[in-house]
């Protein structure tokens, strides 16, 4: 399920960012963890499944995510080659720029898929003003 992979992403995504902040020296990754591989490897089956969904798709966007799913996917398969993963590396695949466009794209889809919440969205908020429906009568 494509809302499955875009979590495991973007929560993928966040965990790395700990961990690079972590300045853990490139090693096999091997006793206690938190361990960088797994989720990697969580985030690289998110993008394939992605890619491969979105491959076929008429959508324009959906091909911009697909494609970027594919470049950023390069990276990440990249990284999983290596022998030792440490912070270092794991800092500079969060700064690259083709994982920083699947995340963008990812946000942004995401937040265009999200049910509006109509009752909320008519009530005024605390302490705020509150605005004239010209749908309501």
């Amino acid at each position: 399920m494509i809302e499955d992979d875009i979590e495991a992403i973007e929560s993928g995504y966040e965990f790395l960012l700990a961990f690079a902040a972590q300045g853990r020296p490139a090693q096999n990754e091997t006793g206690p963890g938190p361990h960088a591989r797994p989720i990697i490897e969580g985030i690289s089956v998110g993008m394939k499944n992605i890619s491969t969904a979105f491959s076929e798709s008429k959508d324009d966007f959906e091909q911009v995510i697909a494609s970027d799913c594919r470049n950023a996917g390069a990276a990440i398969r990249f990284i999983l080659s290596q022998e030792k993963i440490g912070s270092e590396i794991v800092d500079n695949l969060n700064a690259s720029i083709h994982l920083r466009a699947v995340l963008t794209d990812l946000f942004l889809y995401s937040e265009a898929l999200k049910p509006l919440d109509t009752a909320k969205a008519s009530a005024p908020a605390a302490g705020g003003v509150e605005t004239y429906d010209a749908t309501k009568k």
